[in-house]
């Protein structure tokens, strides 16, 4: 079946809306001609501005905590002060973005109050638009919902970009107060769950014929720098017996990288950087530096896979009389989603009319930091193509529209007693392909 086939016409309004608001704060970016938004960079000012606008005309109270996340609260009724739903995700992008990556799920959370109309619930509502999340600027992910449930700690404020400029210097040049860090953090049972949307980043839901996915986790990864150590000479005089050419050691183990990741399920093993040494045409490499970024669900997968492509590289240096030597730049657990509030989210979509896939979230999201804290749930979209973190990323109204749909659903499923009357009454025709 067609996905949203009766639908596909319907580009509903609201759904159109937040497009185009993701569109133009995409507009604001360091680089001219492109989306680049790090972290507290000038232009996030902008961006801030324009979300309180949007947040204060729904009715919220909006802040800046000290680490840049945009903070809007929109009150229970009858002033009600009892654990609250968060709804976020991220500002910033990584460079030569696209206009959905993080921040399609900040802007949705607006329209979410704003599909209240006015409506008041029995529990606050706060809608965060965490500063920092791709790791851009200070090589540290995480930074705003980090500060969230608060675990920034002082050598992540000490840490420093290409300018010298610490995290701690960069919150006093947007503005901030980084003593006031601590005032940033959740209060113990101040939430009783998060919900982020985004955009799923790649192709299973779109080949699926499917708009929605819910995810049940978030893979565990680990990011390393492999440093090959040869010896530099001549490329002309130097017979090909006699080198030890680093170049030619993690070539080779980066086809051997890619060969075990292929034959392995759920594996993904990456080698996005390499850098070599003198970087003459006319000169062999004595040096090169890669890096390994290794993905899987399953955490001790992932640790062999680590162990296996170490040694993998090992043997590709030692054939070739060359060293190599590895360290450890991110490890990161597979965070599982809260399974409630995943169920939750799977039945709001079926009430909405759509069937969710159950899938695994193959790159990392504030919720798997938000989850150290508060039951967390992650809603995708699907991606055109398969395509983020490129300037044509993209998301099509019906699949925006079913979201904005299925977040009701599950929001007002929290009020008293209103999940178990929708669900009496029975599901409406579903909209996407069957399960």
């Amino acid at each position: 079946m067609v996905k949203n086939q009766i639908d596909r016409a319907e580009h509903t309004p609201r759904a159109t809306r937040i497009i185009e608001r993701c569109r133009e704060i995409a507009r604001y970016t360091e680089v001219p001609g492109q989306t680049t938004r790090t972290f507290l960079s000038p232009p996030m000012h902008a961006v801030h501005a324009l979300l309180r606008g949007w947040m204060e005309a729904a009715g919220m109270h909006v802040s800046v905590d000290a680490i840049g996340n945009l903070r809007g609260v929109y009150p229970a009724r009858d002033g009600a002060n009892g654990p609250r739903l968060l709804i976020g995700s991220h500002l910033d992008t990584v460079p030569d973005a696209g206009a959905f990556d993080g921040v399609l799920g900040v802007v949705m959370g607006v329209a979410l109050v704003e599909e209240l109309h006015g409506e008041r619930l029995p529990f606050d509502l706060e809608v965060i638009g965490f500063s920092e999340e791709e790791g851009v600027r200070f090589g540290k992910p995480f930074l705003g919902s980090l500060a969230l449930i608060g675990e920034l700690d002082k050598a992540l404020l000490a840490r420093t970009d290409k300018l010298g400029l610490s995290v701690e210097d960069a919150v006093r040049e947007f503005g901030l107060d980084p003593s006031a860090l601590a005032d940033a953090a959740l209060a113990e049972g101040e939430a009783f769950g998060y919900l982020e949307l985004h955009i799923e980043q790649g192709p299973v839901l779109e080949s699926e014929g499917r708009s929605l996915g819910v995810v049940d986790a978030i893979v565990g990864q680990t990011r390393l720098e492999l440093t090959f150590l040869g010896q530099a000479n001549h490329a002309g005089t130097t017979p090909m017996l006699l080198r030890h050419d680093a170049m030619a050691a993690a070539a080779a183990w980066i086809v051997a990288t890619e060969a075990y990741a292929r034959g392995r399920n759920g594996l993904v093993a990456t080698v996005g950087r390499v850098e070599s040494k003198p970087g003459v045409g006319n000169v062999i490499a004595g040096e090169t530096l890669a890096t390994l970024d290794v993905r899987h669900a399953d955490d001790a997968i992932r640790r062999q896979a680590e162990l296996d492509l170490l040694a993998a590289a090992e043997q590709a240096a030692t054939s070739r009389g060359v060293l190599v030597a590895s360290r450890v730049i991110m490890e990161q657990a597979a965070v599982p989603m809260d399974g409630a509030l995943s169920e939750k989210l799977v039945e709001a979509a079926n009430r909405a009319g759509y069937r969710a896939r159950r899938m695994g979230s193959g790159a990392g999201h504030d919720a798997m930091i938000v989850a150290r804290r508060v039951p967390a749930a992650m809603l995708f979209l699907c991606s055109p193509a398969g395509l983020s973190h490129h300037p044509d990323e993209a998301v099509l109204a019906e699949d925006v529209e079913a979201a904005l749909a299925t977040a009701l659903e599950f929001m007002r499923g929290f009020g008293e007693g209103r999940h178990a009357e929708r669900s009496a009454t029975g599901d409406q025709g579903v909209k996407d392909g069957d399960a």
